[in-house]
């Protein structure tokens, strides 16, 4: 584990001390040293389960393919970030990049953590540089009420967690990942425990984010620049759908009854969102509410608490975070050309542009879960485990699944076909960087159709 930590703590230095014309390159260089590194966590030795490098940080199957996801996602930020950055004071780049590795740090030491409350305090601090990342440099006035949203639903949700877990330390006397499978099993029949499970979930799911607590996340998208909205699609919310996974083993009798209205909620959730994403005309809020569509299915696959449940949700956590990371960088590429999110101006791409149209139709490919990518394998994994559970379920799942197709679909269509608009005058032509980018997004999402055991959990 430190073997990435350092090397993380050190790009620090690397940033502020950088001459100026090559803080670009050299930060960028240095995050994808870090990232190809953290590929040799893939490598698995242990017969245990963990791979202990100390007593507070370890790494397993559950959260190895999270922490590599994390880590690849560094290098492809500060890409991104370049171009919009460029105008702005070397000051302030340097922060901002400084702001983006503080993040990774906080997402390498949560989901490497070993004990609730050390995940718990990085699940928060996490918080922290997204916050300022989003209300310094979005791009709208809009964005400090995004900001706003952001912070009160998530701590709204998270403060209860903090007394479930006070509580739990209370009851089994450890909070270590290591020994808490193998506790005493909770005895819970009151309403105050009732309270509880729903104290130790509520957090996971507003951060997920669950239909109807989901507000935050399309405006914190919207208004966030392209690394905000890259980080809080591929990884951030990853966070809710991990915590999830670890709390799940404590929470064993309850669940039963009381995830019902959670796991409706969720599969309701993806047809309403999905359903949302049809009448959209902003090109980030409709990839935004897709986002909530996908976690919908990651919330109802974990709830059921199945072993193809859990591997279908962390695949589809890992396939989902890189095609909608992709999807981002696109719509970040036609804002900067035509400065407008609005995707009836932004129409007839494909005149001007063949080349970024093949790299939407991949990204809207990956997005829609066309076989054999790791998109359909988690999705049909959730879905066939919530068919074996009640066949009612499918009834949502499938509509879902058509109104995810018919979204991804009309995304494509309105952006690059028909005739180019009147006033698309003197673009410039995507770089050489820009191609770079989205290929670093889509390959792994290529390759691991070639080796997907390495991101399939527990279950291999």
């Amino acid at each position: 584990m430190l073997k990435i930590l350092i090397p993380t703590l050190m790009l620090f230095p690397t940033i502020w001390l950088t001459p100026t014309k090559w803080l670009w390159p050299t930060s960028t260089a240095h995050a994808l040293a870090i990232a190809l590194a953290s590929l040799t966590w893939l490598k698995w030795s242990s017969e245990t389960g963990w791979t202990s490098s100390s007593y507070y940080l370890a790494t397993d199957p559950l959260s190895t393919p999270l922490l590599v996801l994390s880590c690849w996602l560094l290098p492809l930020m500060i890409i991104a970030s370049q171009s919009h950055m460029t105008p702005e004071p070397k000051s302030r780049q340097r922060t901002y990049i400084s702001l983006l590795t503080s993040l990774q740090m906080f997402l390498i030491m949560a989901f490497g953590a070993t004990e609730i409350i050390m995940f718990y305090i990085m699940f928060e601090a996490t918080l922290i540089p997204t916050l300022i990342i989003i209300t310094r440099w979005g791009n709208q006035t809009e964005r400090l009420n995004a900001g706003t949203y952001f912070l009160f639903y998530t701590l709204a949700g998270s403060l209860p967690l903090l007394i479930a877990l006070l509580l739990l330390q209370t009851h089994t006397g450890t909070l270590s990942l290591f020994t808490l499978p193998y506790a005493q099993p909770l005895c819970l029949s009151s309403y105050a425990d009732k309270m509880w499970w729903a104290g130790c979930l509520l957090a996971f799911l507003v951060k997920m984010p669950l239909y109807g607590v989901h507000l935050w996340l399309p405006k914190a998208h919207v208004e966030a620049p392209i690394a905000g909205s890259m980080v809080l699609a591929a990884v951030l919310l990853k966070l809710g759908g991990y915590g999830m996974m670890r709390m799940m083993v404590m929470l064993d009798p309850l669940t039963k009854e009381l995830a019902y209205p959670f796991i409706i909620l969720a599969l309701w959730g993806v047809v309403m969102t999905g359903s949302i994403c049809l009448r959209q005309t902003d090109l980030k809020a409709l990839i935004a509410y897709s986002s909530v569509s996908h976690m919908g299915l990651v919330a109802s696959g974990i709830l059921i608490q199945t072993p193809w449940g859990f591997t279908g949700a962390i695949i589809l956590m890992i396939a989902h975070g890189l095609a909608s990371s992709a999807l981002f960088c696109l719509a970040n590429t036609t804002y900067e050309r035509t400065h407008s999110r609005t995707m009836l101006l932004t129409r007839g791409l494909q005149m001007i542009f063949p080349l970024m149209t093949t790299w939407w139709f991949a990204a809207s490919l990956a997005n829609l879960a066309l076989p054999p990518l790791p998109n359909l394998m988690g999705e049909l994994m959730i879905i066939t485990s919530l068919f074996n559970w009640s066949l009612w379920t499918l009834a949502l799942t499938g509509t879902g699944t058509l109104i995810t197709a018919s979204y991804s679909l009309y995304l494509f269509l309105m952006t690059q076909r028909g005739p180019l608009p009147t006033h698309m005058m003197a673009l410039e032509p995507p770089h050489t960087r820009e191609h770079l980018l989205l290929l670093l997004h889509l390959l792994p999402v290529a390759l691991l159709i070639l080796k997907p055991e390495l991101i399939w959990g527990w279950c291999s």
